[in-house]
């Protein structure tokens, strides 16, 4: 056996050099990459360590489909050939078609269909389609639409902060509908109002803390109190829009009505990032070159997107299009954001700019492209097959990785959820009301009176006038000159306070008849406008009963209703059940005489709006002003009769 010896001198160093072992493990197990990891995995974190498995094909996905052409929506082009791999809910995997190395449970050809991302809404008011989310799901889906931004100014006014619960839970319960609530910036609309909720500073931080699905703060309409230093509302705006930018999320504007080029910079300068208003032609070209982001409705489309592209805009990334308002019965026909997209086309934009507008444009503007708004991996797999890309012509829907519709059949089950009261039981009237609450009595020995005389979307500075014969000690519409009466009721407070006044050009000819609705943006009082007393309270009466919704009076009878009991704006109803009801208010309503247009005045829940461009407005009482007639732009009130 040989035997090696080690001199002093190297035994010292080999001493040494495991003592610096010894002591360097002992360091290394101090450092953070080397202690044992106890942090809980969230599921959005838990979902893409699982994605990443199955795009290397050492997991199976559970659906492949394939040879679709697609359109990829970072290019802007079509891709022809393509296999689309989906785990769970999201897709795990792009790319020409043969080249997923993984194995799927499920394999779809589409080699004759074309592949774009779910649409998605940059503005919608959900409330405005008569249908709580989970039901929302089964009219839209069908059209291609997945996610919504939702403009949550309208049952915020009613739930107060019970308003982000409301709009998660359907989605909660399995819904596949996306939606990603901004915040109502209007609760209330103004200092002249007053209804179920409060929102300032505070409660718009802990709503932005609440869920990452929260984007931000809903369209800003109060432009007044942005833009005057001495406003009532200035320092509630500017502290909610405060809140927004330290949780980095999106600032909403609405700019009805603000066309000059110091009004526009001014607004983009305030941060309000958007616009859905936009009615010019010119005012579009003026606000999207100073930055502000296009919400583009079908109305407003048909002349803007003509004149930008004679203006050569190039550069359409900051451009969507979207609906904001629209009930079930006209959806049910004309549809969803396939329409907008449809209409966009017409309007010129070439197929995949009109695509991109209808999704990815707006998930970018909304920092959620990560979730939704293209084909590609790690999204939701919010997938929509057309037999005809430039028609828009829907064959099936992939929502969250399920096949929720086909052939415009919704093929999901609609989760159920119990509401809780909060949402069911909103109407506080007070009292049954009658038909003494809306006479309007004159002084005695008045002959005539001077009245205010609005009328739906009157927007100039000046108070119209007009003058009334007093018929039995009472002022009383007269529908042969065209002239009705109009009432908002409290529906939060429980005093039955309502104010009442004259409008023109709008109303029932038809006798001892009346329309009332709590469908009232922004704030959701209870509006009737009618040519008799009895009438009216009849109407108002009947919404209230039915916590909420429309109610149409002829010759003295209530002839046709919409239910919607869901804090007054929707109902938890099917889709035809729904449907069936407008579409019956609309038929009842064209068996009846009307004031200037015939048919049902339907656009009457947005004639009491206390936002720009109005000006003069009449509102429910408050505290020194019993007529409610109040200037919401300076604050300025008038008597209604004098």
């Amino acid at each position: 056996m040989r035997r090696y010896y080690l001199s002093p001198e190297n035994l010292m160093r080999m001493l040494a050099l495991a003592l610096l072992l010894m002591c360097g493990n002992l360091f290394a197990q101090t450092l953070p990459g080397f202690r044992e990891e106890t942090t809980v995995l969230s599921p959005e974190v838990e979902t893409r360590r699982q994605l990443l498995q199955v795009s290397l094909g050492r997991a199976p996905a559970d659906l492949l489909i394939r040879n679709v052409t697609l359109l990829n929506v970072f290019t802007g082009n079509w891709e022809s050939a393509q296999d689309i791999a989906i785990s769970g809910d999201r897709i795990a995997w792009v790319g020409n078609s043969g080249n997923f190395t993984g194995k799927a449970l499920a394999i779809r050809d589409a080699s004759d269909l074309w592949a774009v991302p779910g649409f998605g809404e940059s503005h919608k008011h959900i409330e405005s389609s008569y249908l709580t989310p989970e039901y929302e799901a089964e009219l839209v889906i069908p059209f291609g639409s997945t996610w919504t931004v939702e403009g949550s100014h309208e049952i915020s006014n009613v739930v107060g902060n019970n308003n982000v619960n409301f709009w998660l839970y359907a989605e909660d319960a399995g819904s596949p509908l996306k939606i990603f609530p901004a915040v109502g910036s209007a609760t209330p609309p103004t200092v002249y109002e007053s209804g179920g909720g409060y929102y300032g500073h505070d409660e718009m931080k802990a709503f932005m803390e609440r869920d990452l699905r929260v984007v931000g703060l809903g369209e800003v309409m109060d432009w007044t109190s942005v833009s005057e230093l001495d406003a009532p509302g200035h320092e509630r705006i500017w502290g909610m829009m405060q809140a927004t930018r330290q949780n980095r999320g999106v600032i909403e504007g609405h700019g009805a009505g603000l066309v000059t080029s110091a009004e526009i910079n001014a607004f983009a300068a305030a941060g309000l990032s958007s616009d859905h208003e936009v009615r010019l032609p010119e005012e579009g070209l003026e606000k999207l070159r100073r930055g502000v982001f296009l919400e583009v409705k079908v109305r407003a489309m048909r002349d803007l997107f003509p004149y930008l592209i004679k203006e050569g805009v190039s550069d359409w990334s900051n451009v969507s299009v979207t609906t904001d308002d629209r009930d079930v019965h006209t959806t049910t026909q004309l549809g969803s954001m396939d329409y907008n997209i449809r209409s966009a086309i017409k309007a010129g934009i070439p197929t995949t700019i009109a695509y991109q507008m209808g999704s990815y444009n707006t998930a970018r503007h909304f920092n959620i492209d990560d979730r939704v708004g293209s084909i590609a991996p790690g999204r939701f797999a919010d997938i929509v097959l057309l037999t005809d890309p430039d028609t828009v012509a829907v064959e099936s829907v992939y929502a969250s990785g399920r096949l929720a519709a086909q052939n415009g059949k919704y093929l999901l089950d609609v989760p159920k959820i119990d509401y809780p009261a909060w949402a069911t039981n909103t109407m506080n009237v007070g009292r049954t009301l009658t038909a003494s609450d809306f006479v309007m009595t004159a002084p005695k020995g008045r002959e005539t009176m001077d009245i205010a005389v609005l009328e739906p979307f009157y927007f100039k500075p000046e108070l119209p006038k007009d003058t009334l014969a007093v018929t039995e000690g009472e002022l009383r519409a007269d529908p042969s000159r065209g002239i009705s009466k109009v009432a908002v009721i409290d529906r939060y407070h429980g005093d039955a306070a309502l104010s009442t006044m004259f409008w023109r050009n709008v109303g029932p000819l038809s006798p001892n008849s009346a329309l009332a609705s709590s469908q009232s943006h922004d704030l959701h009082n209870i509006w009737v406008l009618g040519n008799d007393d009895k009438a009216m309270a009849l109407a108002a009466n009947t919404v209230a009963q039915m916590q909420g919704g429309w109610a149409l009076v002829h010759n003295g009878e209530v002839v046709a209703t919409v239910r919607l009991e869901v804090a007054g704006l929707v109902s938890q109803r099917s889709v035809t059940e729904v449907g069936a009801e407008v579409e019956a208010l609309f038929n009842a309503a064209d068996q009846m005489d009307w004031i200037g247009n015939p048919g049902l005045p339907e656009r009457m829940r947005f004639a009491f709006l206390t936002a720009s461009p109005w000006k003069w407005q009449l509102v429910a009482p408050y505290a020194g002003n019993p007529g409610g007639l109040v200037n919401i732009t300076t604050g300025e009130t008038h008597p209604v009769a004098w």
